[in-house]
């Protein structure tokens, strides 16, 4: 029977009710649904894309703001700052989360959006090392902060306000799009990438080209917040505060000391898909390079096909999960992706071709379609409106911080010290625990969000 959680007294307990069924009107997708969708999406991407490009250009990057007389002495600074960014995501989960749940999920989506595209733009318009000495990677450091901050308090208001948003019987389908944003953030920072490199020469690219995608990012930033500014409040959340006279709780507390079993299964549901992004999506054209010797730039286009491909294929799954369950469609990603574990780095041999590549990475894109269909409405679905982004954005960062931002060290780590056959085991094995915790929950199909 499909079930809501009914809310009395303290919004942080509830009983298991009845949901009432939604009506043919209820299902239809209006003008403000679409404007809610190109608001939340819109600024993902752009997020994503300025999360992610700095990693595209960290070798240029490690040259201006770190220089040394060993190049690699001056690249893993600059990806210790790309790590130090991954720190600040569970503080900007917690925070801009608490500040989502208190005072709207619109204010959330567009203080978050304002800052990711202000520390983009103070990235590419930093003067080196060269120019103002020390202050140039405290500027760096200091930005990619407040931009790994920004992206932790992203993803809960997103998908908290596409998810209060939707029709009931097509919230999987509205939350999909959140994934769609970022993955379509992955393919812009990759694509900008690619064509910096393709039409820069190597002094142009170190001059000002690496500039280019940080600036552009920001640019696209501004846009956004534009457009976010112009949507209005989640009705839920609107309704919810509304009705809540008595003083709130703080939501970290809530969620942290009230609810810590749900949170964990918040990390659990997300872990393998965090994961799996950052080794298949983010960082499989660099494997192929090291571990086969595929040109990057073959990697990196390869990366563009199968992305691409992959794109269309979340909202129609999405629309899955929503007719057979959540469930089934996570429980099919995680247990394909545990399997697919060893073929896509067991295949990763010298004289692999782009095409060979490419079908590899394809794979790997449509099994985690599943994930990017049905996470961010599982996730919503955990909690009610009083705590929902705090419950979504904090143990979603917490599990991008230690399975994401983790990932390319450990699989570095485990190659550098001859162990790089056990890349698979260490994939599959957290398929598994994402495995267990699909099996043991509740399917949330049908629940009404309160």
């Amino acid at each position: 029977m499909a079930t809501r959680e009914f809310m009395s007294g303290d919004p942080t307990r509830g009983v298991v009710l009845p949901a009432a069924g939604a009506g043919v009107e209820d299902a239809r997708i209006t003008p403000r649904h679409r404007k809610v969708m190109v608001a939340a999406t819109l600024g993902t991407i752009v997020e994503w894309t300025d999360w992610l490009v700095y990693t595209t250009f960290a070798s240029v990057i490690a040259q201006h703001f770190f220089p040394s007389r060993d190049p690699l002495t001056s690249l893993l600074a600059t990806l210790a700052v790309f790590a130090v960014g991954f720190v600040a995501r569970p503080i900007g989960g917690a925070v801009l989360g608490a500040y989502a749940d208190r005072y709207g999920r619109k204010k959330g989506l567009t203080l978050s959006i304002l800052l990711m595209a202000g520390a983009s733009l103070v990235i590419g318009l930093c003067p080196t090392y060269t120019e103002i000495g020390v202050l140039a990677p405290i500027v760096l450091v200091a930005a990619r902060l407040v931009q790994g901050f920004s992206a932790g308090g992203e993803f809960g208001s997103a998908s908290a306000f596409l998810a209060e948003t939707a029709p009931p019987s097509k919230r999987a389908f509205f939350a999909s799009w959140q994934w769609f944003a970022i993955n379509a953030g992955v393919l812009l920072s990759t694509i900008l990438g690619y064509l910096t490199v393709s039409v820069t020469n190597d002094a142009e690219l170190s001059s000002w080209g690496w500039r280019v995608g940080f600036i552009a990012a920001a640019a696209l930033g501004v846009v956004t917040l534009w457009i976010r500014r112009a949507v209005a409040e989640s009705t839920l959340f609107e309704e919810h505060r509304a009705a809540d006279a008595a003083p709130r709780r703080n939501p970290i507390r809530v969620v942290l000391f009230d609810r810590p079993g749900v949170a964990l299964r918040v990390v659990g549901i997300s872990m393998a898909g965090n994961l799996l992004n950052y080794i298949w999506m983010v960082n499989y054209p660099n494997h192929a390079h090291a571990l086969a010797g595929v040109p990057l730039r073959d990697g990196l286009l390869a990366a563009i096909i199968a992305i691409t491909i992959s794109l269309p294929l979340i909202p129609f799954v999405a629309k899955l999960a929503d007719r057979y369950g959540r469930k089934p469609i996570l429980l099919t990603f995680s247990i394909g992706s545990m399997l697919w574990a060893y073929p896509s780095f067991a295949l990763l041999q010298p004289g692999l071709t782009m095409v060979q590549l490419t079908l590899l990475q394809t794979v790997a894109m449509i099994l985690l379609t599943g994930y990017a269909a049905a996470s961010a409405a599982v996730m919503s679905e955990q909690f009610p409106a009083a705590v929902r982004v705090t419950g979504i954005g904090l143990p979603y960062a917490i599990s991008v911080t230690l399975f994401g931002g983790t990932a390319p060290y450990i699989v570095t780590w485990l190659a550098g010290s001859g162990n790089g056959s056990l890349v698979w085991v260490y994939l599959a094995f957290i398929c598994l625990v994402s495995t267990l915790t699909y099996a043991t929950m509740r399917e949330t199909k049908g629940t009404e969000l309160v």
